[in-house]
């Protein structure tokens, strides 16, 4: 139970803002118990309804949860405070962050020509440059091109869609382990996950039957540079899960692609299927900058419509200005060679890990994309060893629902060189967290 933090209040209102506050702040962190509703009233001096009415509103917005017998505790991910990554102790190399390698960043530079005076950007909320150059991108990959609309990121846009699609309590089917913000997101929504397992192919076709069976309402998934386990879809794969979509057409996909052109893979995208429902996400911040909170999708007609009906309503749309910047550095063609730069230099320093990880009878998983994953026995034994000798990998469970522990590694800056000692360390960590805990 969570001792140091003294929730106070006497009102219903108060004690509600209380335990927020804390968990905002940190000093409430997930799983932590809250005190049982006649404790926390007697030491208030306030009735027990009190406590349960603050309890209930707290459940209602997913701050807690209530476990039955094991009592009221923080939601895993809470809806005013998401799982942030551990702070990087000083003096250890980040491994853990998951960012581009600066060096293949291109400069960002805003368009010389500001957005003049006022004019209806509701009206024309996507610069027909970039939508035509858009298109340009996605079809040679087989992403049907009909209806195109962006976003202010991935996130934003799936978002934004399982809230106009789904009500709470809907379920939909998630990779396991996956991409962590993903996770939460679906969670800060009132949804349920269904976890789906991965392997170097993406997800499983008989884990996707079971969730579809099961009754989800969405799917999401990542055809190429699985976050954070690097699978990719094959051709077999893709037409193996096609196969199995068909069977609930009203399902909606939501294939995010993430890395696209420096996933190290091609693209076998589901979007190809005949899907009734589908959309196909892709983001530049991977290899344009991590500052352009932009993204692209194809879609169905009546997810376009949907989606962009509430982005009406909301921001309206995507800054011009951001598009122009975008729209710059696609055409750019020093931009775009060193995109292709980037993709095969990351290629190479995850191969070059995998490899040297084998090298010490170490099993790691990582066939597209920026990340490696590692499973493991004991992630805490593992993530401190490796800080001793001057690494930070990140912990495997904030990315975990289902699956086994691991750790998730980001090579987009560890050159091959240094892939040796890293590996070489990984191997001395296991040894020693085999001796000290049976691994």
């Amino acid at each position: 139970m969570a001792t140091q933090y003294g929730i106070a209040g006497t009102t219903a209102k108060g004690i509600a803002a209380s335990v927020e506050r804390g968990v905002a702040e940190g000093a409430l962190n997930p799983g932590d118990a809250l005190p049982p509703v006649r404790r926390l009233a007697d030491g208030l001096g306030v009735s027990p309804g009190t406590v349960a009415t603050a309890y209930q509103e707290l459940r209602r917005r997913g701050i807690v949860v209530t476990r039955g017998r094991g009592g009221t505790v923080v939601a895993a991910a809470p809806t005013v405070a998401s799982r942030r990554p551990p702070k990087v102790p000083p003096g250890v190399r980040d491994l853990a962050g998951g960012h581009p390698d600066p060096a293949f960043l291109p400069r960002l530079v805003p368009p010389s020509r500001l957005s003049p005076g006022a004019r209806s950007h509701r009206g024309t909320p996507r610069l027909a440059q970039l939508e035509q150059a858009v298109r340009a991108w996605l079809a040679p990959d087989g992403v049907p091109t009909e209806g195109v609309t962006f976003a202010h990121g991935a996130l934003d846009l799936i978002g934004r869609l399982l809230s106009v699609e789904l009500r709470p309590g809907d379920a939909v089917a998630m990779e396991d382990p996956g991409y962590h913000h993903l996770l939460d997101l679906v969670t800060a929504l009132d949804l349920r996950t269904v976890p789906v397992a991965v392997d170097d192919q993406g997800i499983r076709p008989d884990a996707l039957r079971a969730a579809v069976r099961a009754g989800v309402r969405a799917v999401v998934c990542s055809p190429r540079a699985q976050n954070p386990y690097g699978g990719c879809f094959s051709v077999a794969r893709r037409d193996a899960l096609v196969a199995v979509l068909r069977e609930r057409p009203e399902v909606l996909v939501v294939e995010n692609d993430h890395a696209s052109a420096v996933a190290g893979a091609p693209l076998h995208t589901l979007t190809s299927g005949g899907l009734a429902r589908w959309v196909h996400v892709r983001t530049v911040s991977k290899f344009l900058g991590t500052d352009l909170r932009w993204a692209a999708a194809a879609c169905d007609p009546t997810t376009l419509a949907r989606h962009d009906g509430r982005l009406l309503l909301t921001s309206g749309w995507v800054s011009h200005l951001l598009q122009e910047t975008v729209h710059g550095l696609l055409a750019d063609e020093a931009t775009r060679a060193s995109v292709a730069r980037a993709g095969e230099s990351y290629g190479q320093r995850r191969s070059a890990l995998v490899d040297e990880l084998a090298r010490h009878g170490v099993e790691a998983r990582g066939v597209s994309g920026m990340n490696v994953w590692v499973p493991v026995r004991d992630e805490s034994a593992v993530v401190n060893g490796l800080r001793s000798h001057g690494w930070w990998v990140a912990a495997g469970a904030r990315f975990r629902l289902a699956s086994g522990p691991g750790v998730r590694i980001s090579v987009a800056d560890l050159e091959p060189a240094d892939a040796v000692r890293l590996a070489s360390d990984f191997a001395a960590v296991l040894g020693e967290s085999e001796a000290t805990y049976g691994g």
